[in-house]
């Protein structure tokens, strides 16, 4: 498996560039070491390389986080998600390309349908590597829509878990208050028994379909002045076909209440933001990027704490009425992002996923939709906070059916 997927990388990553670590002989040292002690028949991931967004920490690669500053850095241990999936058998490859500290300033990578345009940020290189084939499975993170807005844009399936129910130590935060881990892979299984991996537990069997069919709120004019004309399209068709299929589909309204709360997510991930690298900012200002000083930076130093507890509470009042919001629904669909990858390296419109994150909402993005250049664009589907197992079901079936 570790030379298949090298194979693929001395073939796509010229172009695609995913890679800002690339550890090759690492790599075929693990697969060596695991098959001669025959973990292949125990071990969960056994043989599967994986790859590691960088600004999670690594032992035996350096970790960078994006950032000029940090070049070379070489950590002491591996985060508890390097370590989980190096437990479970997996292979990890290489550290994957971020934009500057997870935040807007893109790296080097191309999106792989169409090196022309973005492939999203700021799991740039994670997402880019599961489309490219490159790997079956890679780490990001999300603060904001850095998992789903780039496995949209590389039509791959992305998973965001449920705020807090994935370890984040050793992952350099950004908002504390929002972060969390962000998994990629080509189907709903692999991210299933991923997750399971992450969280330290014994691996479930599959979600079974038979005789289940969802019910979903569709969130059809949430962000429609965001969203371009062939999303909207797309995503209602795909609507109609689940409710075809046997899904008891409706309609529902985002509460005003709820769609403010992208205000709120710029308050609190900025002021959070700007506390987190006060050394950057004190000591190598010159080496942050215009992209960051000028805009997340800016957006945190000019945020009082008066102005940041005003967000948190209304935060806090929106997360205690999620029932409300998904009513008799198991799961929300909804947009992953605006459209199509767009041409260039804009990371995209971040609206699509700011609400659903400061809620801490579990979230998937499903290759099922495509744009007017025939390129992906992602559905997603959200479900209430501690029923990722619900979400991963529900996804599942929408892939069976959805197609």
């Amino acid at each position: 498996m570790v030379e298949a997927c090298l194979e693929q990388v001395s073939r796509r990553e010229a172009t695609v560039m995913a890679f800002e670590h690339l550890d090759a002989e690492g790599a075929r040292r693990a697969a060596n070491a695991l098959d001669s002690r025959g973990g292949a028949k125990t071990l969960p991931i056994a043989g599967a390389p994986f790859g590691i967004k960088d600004i999670i920490d690594t032992a035996d690669m350096p970790t960078g986080y994006g950032s000029p500053i940090h070049a070379g850095h070489r950590p002491s241990a591996d985060a508890a998600c390097v370590a989980l999936s190096r437990k479970a058998g997996g292979i990890a490859l290489g550290k994957t390309v971020t934009t500057e500290f997870a935040n807007l300033h893109p790296g080097k990578t191309r999106n792989p349908h169409d090196p022309r345009r973005t492939p999203g940020g700021s799991s740039s290189g994670s997402a880019a590597a599961v489309a490219a084939m490159m790997l079956p499975l890679a780490l990001g993170t999300q603060t904001t829509s850095s998992t789903i807005r780039p496995a949209s844009f590389c039509g791959v399936v992305g998973f965001v878990p449920s705020y807090g129910s994935i370890s984040v130590s050793g992952v350099r935060a950004a908002a504390g208050s929002l972060d969390r881990l962000g998994l990629f892979a080509r189907t709903v299984d692999d991210v299933a028994l991923y997750a399971d991996v992450l969280r330290g537990i014994p691996p479930e069997p599959s979600p079974s379909t038979q005789g289940f069919a969802p019910r979903i709120g569709f969130c059809a004019d949430f962000l429609a002045d965001r969203m371009e004309s062939g999303t909207a399209d797309a995503l209602s068709r795909l609507a109609r076909t689940l409710g075809t299929a046997g899904a008891a589909v409706a309609d529902i309204a985002v509460p005003p209440a709820f769609s403010r709360l992208t205000d709120e997510h710029r308050w609190i991930s900025s002021f959070e933001f700007v506390r987190n690298f006060t050394y950057e900012i004190e000591n190598h200002w010159d080496r942050i990027s215009t992209t960051l000083r000028e805009g997340r930076i800016s957006h945190g130093l000019a945020c009082s704490y008066e102005q940041y507890l005003a967000a948190r509470r209304l935060a806090g009042d929106a997360q205690r009425q999620i029932d409300v919001l998904f009513g008799p629904h198991d799961v929300l669909l909804a947009a992953s992002a605006a459209g199509e990858a767009p041409e260039g390296t804009a990371t995209g419109d971040f609206a699509f996923c700011a609400v659903w994150t400061v809620l801490g909402l579990p979230a998937v993005s499903l290759p099922l939709l495509s744009g007017p250049a025939g390129l992906p664009i992602g559905a997603q589907l959200l479900a209430r906070p501690g029923e990722d197992a619900r979400l991963l079901a529900a996804a599942s079936w929408v892939m069976a059916h959805g197609g």
